[in-house]
């Protein structure tokens, strides 16, 4: 599994390529789709550039993608969107078009309120474990656990000559994590390390606009469509001749 996340947090300071509108994420989408992506994970945007949790902006930007693709497609509940624990639950809560996941950052306060009004409204639940913050302890002994579509290991460290290793603890600091499937990547400079990780251990993994601007030898990615390329030629490989025939690793 190799799931495409197409803008993050980043605005249209960051560049023509990073997709914001309905549209150009719908573009964007079926363009990594294409090159091989298995799911999409998108932020959707205010027409100013802001991360929402409104189901006035999510609404559109689902149904654009939705039109293009068949995959599934989730979006994010980041703190950031709506700072305010019971406004971020009652955003949730006024859905009116479903994800078909969502990620939820257990570091943050009012998580577990926001994985269970998911579960209940038949969202799948991401559950965002961060490297330097608390989330995996406080997931490691959530009730909510073995209820989650799958763990998002989220691998901070910016530095491409540690993040391996800051990967390494992040996981062990999960351990069996109830047994749901992993999916692990970084960001900026640690993306590609991870991700070369990733297929070492048979991992589901992601790439896209949101975690990296750029390809591995340093030249900006024009499209989120060419991360996806190179990620699973950087991936894949490795992946095969780790696994040395036990399948493709867990996917969720």
């Amino acid at each position: 599994m190799v799931q495409v996340c197409l803008n993050g947090s980043r605005c249209a300071a960051d560049g023509v390529s990073v997709p914001l509108s309905p549209q150009d994420l719908a573009r964007s989408a079926a363009d990594a789709v294409t090159a091989g992506a298995t799911s999409v994970h998108v932020h959707p945007k205010t027409p100013c550039g802001h991360d929402s949790l409104s189901p006035r902006v999510l609404a559109p930007a689902l149904e654009a993608i939705r039109a293009r693709v068949s995959v599934p497609v989730g979006v994010t509940t980041g703190a950031w969107a709506e700072p305010d624990p019971a406004a971020r639950f009652a955003r949730v809560r006024s859905w009116t078009v479903l994800p078909d996941f969502a990620s939820v950052n257990w570091h943050e306060p009012g998580a577990e309120a926001v994985a269970e009004q998911l579960f209940g409204m038949g969202v799948g639940v991401e559950a965002g474990i961060w490297s330097g913050t608390d989330g995996a302890a406080r997931f490691t002994a959530s009730p909510l656990g073995p209820r989650v579509l799958r763990v998002l290991a989220e691998v901070t460290d910016p530095d491409p000559a540690t993040a391996e290793a800051s990967a390494r603890a992040l996981l062990a600091g999960l351990g069996e994590a109830f047994g749901r499937p992993v999916l692990l990547h970084g960001e900026e400079g640690g993306t590609w390390p991870v991700l070369r990780l990733a297929g070492r251990l048979g991992l589901a993994t992601r790439i896209g606009l949101e975690d990296t601007l750029f390809l591995p030898g340093g030249r900006r990615a024009a499209s989120n469509a060419e991360l996806v390329t190179e990620g699973l030629a950087r991936y894949g490989p490795v992946q095969r001749s780790s696994q040395g025939g036990r399948g493709t690793g867990p996917t969720g």
